[in-house]
């Protein structure tokens, strides 16, 4: 059984009447009659009851026409969820979201959602340095992430925004009622690094800064993460200093006994970034990677090859 031979038998069923059938399908009356006859022998009833005067459904054709609507609303229902997810109107996008980066993910996902109704994303809490291996294992389509020691060979990245980097100090702290604080007066704290396996973008920021200060730090014990409690605690203690980017200020479990203040270089931000598959060809996951662009099309973008 073909589509074609079930659009010819509800147009016959509609009209009651071939000839009209015909002409609205475009085609003579004799093949259409073929048609509807090898659509009988097919499924081995009688479908119309034909004479010279009338034409009627009997009664498996009423139940054929009843469910011949249902399949071919679903056939358009189909040709229709293609097309608009061609043009990135409808399907699904996994979103793997940094450490402290979930408010600028929801903005973006907030006008996409906009843009497109029908599109549905789901977030997941992912380290930056873990979002290139679940891009290519399709575990997720797009990172939002923090540079990190990722294999690009089939990857696109490209920077959308900024975040600034602050010190992470005890409240207790002398220093921590400063506005800001340049790196010379912290030179003599112990610095809490994030582990390169989790955070390498901002590991390896925070120790080019004190390069090019001409300082080398004191290292204390390192974080699992850009942010965790370990590092609260550590900092809280009095034991360390830790810089880390701005999202820490409402991270959860941060608690009252710590503070930041802002880092007095001319070099204190860090680039977040979206990944995504390098010859990527879903006119979904392209949209939703242009919703971001427009939420933050004041930054200055270049695509990482």
């Amino acid at each position: 059984m073909e589509l074609r031979h079930i659009r010819y038998f509800v147009a016959v069923a509609d009209r009651l009447n071939f000839s009209r059938a015909a002409e609205q399908l475009h085609i003579a009356e004799p093949p259409l009659s073929r048609q509807i006859r090898q659509l009988e022998e097919e499924l081995g009833v009688v479908l119309f009851l034909r004479d010279r005067r009338r034409v009627a459904l009997t009664d498996a054709g009423v139940i054929l026409l009843k469910e011949a609507r249902l399949l071919l609303a679903q056939q358009s229902h189909l040709l229709d969820a293609v097309r608009r997810n061609k043009k990135g109107e409808v399907g699904f996008v996994k979103a793997g979201v940094g450490t402290g980066l979930g408010e600028p993910v929801q903005r973006i996902c907030a006008l996409h959602a906009k843009r497109f109704p029908a599109v549905e994303v789901t977030c997941t809490g992912i380290f930056s340095a873990l979002q290139g291996q679940a891009i290519a294992e399709h575990r997720i389509d797009v990172g939002f992430l923090r540079p990190s020691r990722i294999d690009m060979s089939k990857l696109m990245s490209e920077p959308i925004f900024e975040e600034r980097l602050v010190v992470l100090l005890a409240r207790k702290h002398p220093l921590a009622r400063r506005k800001k604080l340049k790196l010379a007066e912290l030179a003599s704290e112990p610095l809490a690094l994030q582990d390169p396996r989790i955070s390498a973008g901002l590991h390896d920021k925070v120790l080019d800064l004190y390069r090019r200060a001409g300082l080398t730090p004191t290292l204390g014990q390192a974080s699992s993460g850009p942010f965790d409690e370990a590092q609260t605690m550590l900092v809280a203690s009095g034991k360390g200093i830790c810089i880390a980017v701005d999202g820490v200020l409402h991270y959860p479990g941060r608690g009252n006994a710590v503070t930041t203040v802002p880092l007095d270089d001319p070099d204190n931000t860090i680039d977040v970034h979206m990944l995504w598959r390098r010859g990527e060809k879903s006119a979904v996951i392209l949209a939703f990677l242009d919703s971001a662009r427009k939420i933050f099309k004041h930054h200055s973008s270049k695509v990482t090859h």
